[in-house]
């Protein structure tokens, strides 16, 4: 007897191949076909009436669509690509943040690349203090609020993104290294101890409280451990530090050609304590000022 499509014993699909013996695992339901095993032997049993054919061509092992990607196929979309489900905040990859929201959070103003699901994004203002040292520093952090139900996608520029989970700790934070984090946290906009805005704009967004941030790099980072040895680093590459670590300044006017990736007058921050610090290999992209 040759093969057909016949009603699902299972229940679970519309159709399901019996090759003329026995039931197979390829199945068909609303116009996809795929594979699923019939998982009870009872239902493995020939069917006593013979039903009229379900009018569609015969499964080839070759050509088996999965996953409902009906009759589309790749390295692309076999599965390496898909939504990761672990956990609720977790990078999607190197490049990419995934949010499954519960409790809502912040991001930077336009780093929604794709969510699911049925989510709000409100603009979420830092108030009139906040206000006023971002215009007098430079270190602006535009956030939006995101709430509701689903899953958001968030990126900037192919950075690599990081994720961080801080409990009663602190972090300071270049603004511009900012992706998001959780509501939970407080921040605030302010200056590093040992610098002024004469030298440098050293003006830094510190994240406190338990919750998570994403923050991004400008490709792979070094992380120092300044409880080693005295750290400094360009101004320009600095991407985070322990929010309690000292700090201060130190210039070398008499190298500042020579050394550093920022202004080329050989500024640096030093920092002393236990803690660390990330450095991206890169001065970042400058944002010229408007008129």
């Amino acid at each position: 007897m040759p093969g057909e499509w016949r009603p699902d014993p299972s229940r679970q699909y519309e159709h399901r191949w019996w090759d003329g013996q026995n039931w197979t695992e390829h199945v068909a339901h609303q116009g996809q076909t795929f594979q699923a095993p019939l998982g009870n032997p009872a239902q493995q049993q020939a069917p006593v009436q013979q039903q009229a054919p379900f009018q569609q061509q015969a499964p080839f092992q070759q050509q088996q669509p999965t996953d409902g990607f009906a009759g589309i196929t790749g390295a692309l979309v076999d599965g390496r690509f898909s939504e990761k489900e672990d956990e609720a905040i977790a990078t999607q990859n190197s490049k990419l943040l995934r949010v499954r929201l519960g409790e809502p959070f912040l991001a930077r103003q336009g780093a929604m690349v794709a969510y699911q699901g049925n989510v709000d994004f409100a603009y979420q203002g830092g108030g009139a203090s906040r206000f006023i040292k971002s215009a007098l520093t430079g270190e602006g952090l535009p956030l939006m609020r995101c709430q509701g139900q689903g899953d958001v996608f968030l990126a900037d520029r192919a950075y690599d993104v990081h994720l961080l989970k801080l409990q009663n700790s602190g972090l300071s934070i270049s603004g511009k290294n900012v992706l998001a984090f959780s509501e939970s946290l407080q921040w605030n906009i302010e200056r590093v101890k040992g610098g002024s805005m004469l030298a440098g704009g050293l003006f830094n967004t510190t994240l406190r409280g338990s919750g998570w941030v994403a923050i991004t790099t400008d490709g792979p980072p070094v992380v120092l451990n300044a409880a080693e040895a005295p750290t400094f680093a360009d101004t320009d590459a600095i991407v985070a530090w322990s929010a309690h670590l000292q700090t201060q300044l130190k210039t070398s006017m008499k190298m500042g050609a020579l050394i550093g990736r920022g202004s080329g007058e050989a500024v640096q921050v030093g920092f002393s304590g236990n803690g660390f610090v990330i450095v991206q290999p890169s001065e970042g992209v400058h944002i010229a000022a408007q008129g």
